[in-house]
């Protein structure tokens, strides 16, 4: 069982503080696991809807009738299933006293932030679940990690096969019954066309123009596509930096799938050998260490941005939080050396410090305010936003 009493005790601290706490993440992520444990440990009674399960639906008939009476927590679970819930749960979070206190679960569907922030602002905190990190399952399982992902039954399969049979069967899952769920009409055989060919554009420039001649649809069309598996959680959008300074920038943002396993299995590896020789290998490996420092340094998309020239200068991550300037470089080497790209954004950007995060073994310094380290060994935030490296 892997540890992930971060994750609780901080969900509880929330708790103590607001009257309704949302968990989101993609499916299948451990949210339901993770609320059930929280409920074993609470001090008051404590009540679970799921919203995917008929009988309960059928007790939430009349939602005010059933829910103001109860005591204690309140766990609703895929709640986007009953967005008119929102609310009611806005009338009973009002109460003198709080006597119920509302965990509500959502996944899948792009509008859930939304919906929760307009109803319930100020009454609502939001934690977005991940899948396992490298501090949860430890350095020793890098590769394991990267090639299978970080959904936990994937990541806890006995076998490889296991692994990638479950992967397979999430996405054909997620197209056929979560999407339509939700309301959404596009076919999940076009869905899962676009999704591989994500897969194949994984850490590139976004281009809607080229994914709109290929399907021949419309830019708006397929930028509808992007921001049903952006808001499922399932693609990130690292937004582009862009300053007055003397040189073109690029101002596309970099697409990437947030798990290395359903990368790999849209793209067809089964094995690390095939991973380590497949053509994606440095972009696979980019997009598993970004995710990886976005959680180790607890970082929000407000913080993470890319940075490229025209004339071919680029910084995979510029980190900006507490008026530093972080940059990152990710390398598929044991040994990476600096380059001039680096030394240019080094410059250009005023970055306090550059990271070259590499998949060997050893930190060391490269240059002035230039380190390596190996991915297993990411320093904590407060070591890289206290101070960083002179």
């Amino acid at each position: 069982m892997i540890d992930r009493s971060k994750h609780q005790g901080a969900i509880r601290e929330l708790l103590s503080d607001f009257p309704v706490v949302a968990i989101t993440g993609a499916r299948q992520v451990g949210k339901t696991t993770l609320a059930a444990r929280i409920a074993e440990t609470w001090e008051e009674p404590s009540e679970r809807f799921d919203l995917e399960d008929p009988a309960d639906l059928a007790r939430l008939s009349d939602p005010m009738l059933a829910l103001r009476p109860m005591r204690g927590l309140v766990i609703l679970d895929e709640i986007q299933r009953l967005p008119d819930l929102f609310p009611i749960l806005r009338v009973l979070s009002d109460r003198p006293n709080h006597p119920a206190t509302f965990l509500i679960l959502g996944s899948a569907s792009p509008d859930l932030p939304r919906q929760s922030s307009e109803t319930l602002a100020g009454r609502i905190a939001t934690y977005e679940l991940p899948g396992f990190a490298l501090s949860e399952v430890g350095a020793e399982e890098t590769h394991r990690l990267w090639l299978r992902g970080c959904f936990p039954l994937s990541f806890l399969a006995p076998t490889e096969k296991k692994s990638l049979e479950w992967r397979t069967q999430f996405i054909g899952t997620y197209l056929e019954r979560d999407i339509p769920a939700l309301g959404i009409t596009i076919p999940s055989h076009t869905l899962r066309r676009f999704w591989a060919m994500l897969a194949h554009c994984h850490g590139q420039r976004w281009n809607a123009s080229e994914f709109a001649r290929s399907f021949g649809v419309a830019d708006t069309t397929i930028r509808r596509y992007l921001d049903i598996l952006t808001g499922a959680y399932l693609v990130r959008q690292i937004q582009p930096w862009h300053e007055n300074l003397s040189k073109r920038q690029v101002k596309a943002p970099k697409i990437f799938l947030t798990d290395s396993g359903l990368l790999h299995s849209l793209l067809g590896i089964e094995s690390r050998k095939a991973l380590l020789s497949h053509p994606k290998l440095g972009a696979s490996w980019e997009g598993f260490a970004m995710e990886a420092i976005r959680r180790a340094w607890g970082l929000s998309d407000r913080d993470v941005y890319h940075w490229a020239t025209h004339t071919g200068a680029e910084l995979d991550m510029l980190v900006i939080r507490d008026d530093l300037r972080i940059g990152v470089e990710i390398k598929h080497a044991e040994a990476p050396k600096t380059t001039r790209s680096m030394h240019i954004a080094l410059q250009d950007l005023k970055l306090d410090h550059l990271y070259v995060i590499h998949a060997g073994n050893r930190g060391y310094a490269l240059a002035r305010n230039i380190s390596a380290l190996p991915l297993s060994d990411l320093p904590a935030a407060g070591q890289v936003f206290g101070s960083p490296p002179p």
